[in-house]
């Protein structure tokens, strides 16, 4: 689409009301993008097409529709954070992620629903309610950035931004069958910046294939002054939208690659059944798949110490001026993080220390971890989480997320990508983690993986709608 809208086979107004028009007949049904902007959007596009008209220095993402994650502040547009409280809050200034997709070219067409800030990798909240997963209405569609990836699933838009604490970009990928980046932490500075010090939450790049988010990601990356941890590394200097497959198509002889069914956590069986096939996938790429995992002892009690400690410093105010009025997660997490003492404080940095003392020594060995993105297929829309897997009983509203958030605490690069689907139809993601600040070689492998499968061609089936696809 980038290139046809360079090439001038395709307008950006043509583009965008047609995007436009796929909203208003798709979104009623799965309830992705919640705050919609679109007169901005046809007035942005026709300044579009006048600069391509001048023949104008055009940005990577010239043209195409997008939607930001709606904890990203947009400058004049709501942005409620999923919460009741913010259900009127409009800010002032645009996130730094914002910025740099609006000045690369990008039309936002509004916002991507999420839970309550954040909270939790299942879309629903108080303000406007579950988003609805697109190869099934009556499934979750996954979170955070559940909005964002059912959008990109119905094709309501072509790239999305997200953030990815636990799994919030890598979850919903694997439950709509499109592609979430979690990038190294300082790959994507973010401003304004609450912790400077945070290394758990990232903001990141989605889109429906490898490339897209790829694309995306030469966008979003690159350092900023204002944020202390970015990191000095540009991104490769891509000035077209093709040059992204160059940089992305690399031969694979030789790759190590370490291949882990379940990280020794409880999958369900029909997610462990549609990801056998993929070590022999990998295998064929030309690289060395042996089966092992890393040694992640700690890495929960890092995640949820730390986790729990944000929740506390940026939200117990919150809970202290609006009793009763927090969602059970925010508020569990909230309390959670107030009985922290410094002693665990002081227990989880020493535990991450030794944690990336042995990722290190790991990934001397190997390439690429190759496990699970999620231990579950989509679930119920009306469950408010997983509370078992396989008979075993979960406790809290985390349990089920952990083969994302033991990774998050890894502090390395990993990506969802498509790996095919439950005898129901059900998507199911693969989670491709690289080493320490490999995100373009991770991509590479993704990209490879993605090329050999051909799942992420797949159109959901959920409605009659949705099967229509016409690529412009």
């Amino acid at each position: 689409m980038a290139e046809m809208l360079r090439r001038r086979q395709v307008s950006a107004r043509e583009v965008v009301s047609a995007h436009i028009a796929r909203i208003e007949a798709v979104d009623p049904a799965i309830n992705a993008i919640v705050t919609r902007t679109f007169d901005t959007a046809l007035d942005r596009a026709a300044a579009a097409d006048e600069a391509t008209a001048r023949g104008s220095a055009l940005g990577l993402l010239h043209g195409l529709p997008v939607a930001h994650k709606d904890l990203a502040d947009t400058a004049g547009v709501r942005t409620t954070y999923g919460s009741p409280l913010f259900a009127a809050h409009v800010p002032q200034r645009d996130a730094l992620i914002v910025q740099r997709m609006t000045r690369a070219g990008a039309i936002s067409l509004g916002k991507t629903n999420v839970p309550e800030f954040g909270a939790g990798s299942h879309t629903v909240n108080a303000v406007f309610g579950a988003t609805r997963n697109p190869y099934d209405l009556g499934r979750s569609a996954g979170g955070s950035s559940g909005g964002a990836a059912a959008a990109l699933a119905a094709r309501l838009i072509a790239l999305a931004d997200g953030t990815d604490l636990g799994g919030s970009l890598r979850n919903p990928a694997s439950f709509c069958n499109v592609v979430g980046l979690r990038p190294s932490p300082g790959r994507v500075p973010g401003w304004p910046v609450a912790d400077v010090a945070d290394t758990l939450g990232v903001s990141g790049p989605m889109g429906r294939t490898v490339a897209d988010a790829a694309l995306l990601l030469a966008v979003l990356a690159g350092p900023d002054p204002r944020v202390p941890l970015a990191l000095d590394q540009p991104p490769p200097a891509v000035t077209e939208p093709a040059q992204i497959r160059a940089l992305l198509d690399r031969d694979m002889t030789g790759i190590r690659i370490a291949w882990s069914p379940d990280l020794g956590l409880p999958v369900e069986p029909d997610v462990l059944a549609v990801l056998a096939p993929a070590r022999q996938v990998l295998a064929s790429l030309g690289g060395d798949v042996i089966d092992a995992a890393p040694d992640l002892s700690g890495a929960d009690e890092v995640f949820r110490t730390f986790r729990a400690f944000a929740f506390a410093t940026f939200r117990a105010d919150l809970l202290a001026r609006h009793p009763g009025q927090l969602g059970p997660n925010v508020t569990w997490n909230i309390e959670q993080g107030l009985g922290l003492t410094t002693a665990d404080l002081s227990r989880a940095t020493v535990l991450r220390a030794e944690l990336a003392e042995r990722i290190t020594a790991f990934f001397t060995d190997v390439d690429i971890l190759a496990c699970p993105v999620s231990q579950v297929a989509p679930f119920d829309v009306t469950l408010d989480w997983v509370h078992e897997i396989n008979g075993r009983p979960l406790h809290t509203y985390l349990d089920w997320m952990s083969s994302c958030y033991l990774i998050s605490a890894t502090g390395l690069p990993a990506i969802s990508v498509p790996a095919g689907f439950t005898a129901a139809g059900l998507p199911v993601g693969l989670q491709l983690v690289g080493s320490r600040r490999g995100d373009w070689d991770l991509l590479a492998v993704a990209r490879a993986f993605e090329a050999a499968t051909g799942y992420a061609a797949r159109v959901p089936a959920a409605a009659p709608s949705l099967t229509a696809v016409t690529p412009l």
